[in-house]
């Protein structure tokens, strides 16, 4: 089952005094690329949780949020009366000034207001990091979800060259008497006298050069391969990525060996299915 690199997971959880969101979001990126955001009191866990969501989503552009919501009244803020009744004396000696004027000037102050560091609980923290999993739960099932789709467009795409090619393999014998033919016409219009087993013997020569039987049975079983990577358990962007390459060059190989403009025409086709799979692999992990 393959997995998408795009993806979303939120979870939120209340605590006595603080409300805790966690949001996940995921695109699609070679390796992984993780950007982290976490209040202060958080960040000495900032590691660990680096370390949980690169062995949960492996690769990836993703973007971990933790916001934190005081909701009760604890709060680390306070109002230094000493200092900011200091600085409403000096402010006095300067300006004659109402003091509720006075107090809004004085609290702007350096060191007016000071803020304590909390210490955080570990207890607490446990309760946020199962909320952490729960997140990465959803995102994983959110990425799931997402490759099943991309799955059975791949599908879809892989049956449509399959399905073209079975038109080139019906069409190539055409197309090898239709080379023939040309050839025997051009020599004609000559209207020189040729060595008929020494002609044949260019003859079978030139064919041979636009055999594409090899690259049939080649592009047969690349096809078959990438079904079976498609079918395997594990999630392997890159791998089925490398087999698109694969398909590719046997595609282009039979288009510039097939001098036929029929068959010219189906491999357009075959590359155009070709790109939109290389265009969504960018997505699966």
């Amino acid at each position: 089952m393959i997995q998408s690199m795009t993806g979303y997971g939120k979870s939120v959880i209340q605590l006595p005094t603080k409300k805790i969101s966690i949001e996940i979001k995921s695109l699609n990126s070679k390796n992984l690329d993780l950007n982290t955001r976490m209040p202060s009191l958080y960040r000495e866990k900032e590691l660990d949780v680096r370390k949980l969501i690169a062995s949960k989503l492996e690769r990836g552009k993703v973007d971990f949020s933790l916001f934190m919501e005081i909701t009760g009244e604890e709060t680390s803020t306070q109002i230094n009366k000493t200092v900011v009744k200091q600085y409403i004396k000096q402010l006095k000696d300067v300006v004659d000034g109402d003091e509720t004027e006075l107090l809004k000037m004085a609290i702007r102050l350096p060191d007016a207001v000071t803020t304590e560091r909390d210490e955080m609980d570990e207890d607490e923290w446990g309760e946020i990091a199962a909320e952490i999993n729960t997140a990465l739960e959803k995102i994983q099932q959110y990425r799931l979800d997402e490759g099943k789709s991309l799955e059975s467009e791949f599908f879809d795409r892989v049956k449509n060259i399959s399905d073209l090619l079975d038109e080139v393999i019906a069409m190539d014998p055409d197309r090898i008497e239709a080379v023939r033919e040309r050839l025997h016409k051009g020599v004609a219009e000559l209207k020189e006298k040729v060595d008929e087993n020494r002609f044949e013997q260019e003859l079978v020569f030139y064919i041979e050069k636009f055999d594409i039987t090899e690259e049939k049975v080649r592009l047969k079983n690349h096809l078959d391969y990438f079904i079976k990577a498609l079918n395997s358990d594990d999630s392997n962007g890159k791998k089925l990525g490398f087999i698109s390459q694969e398909l590719g060059r046997e595609i282009n190989t039979i288009g510039s060996k097939s001098n036929h403009a029929p068959m010219q025409k189906l491999v357009v086709q075959m590359k155009d299915e070709l790109e939109k799979i290389k265009e969504q692999l960018l997505n699966v992990l």
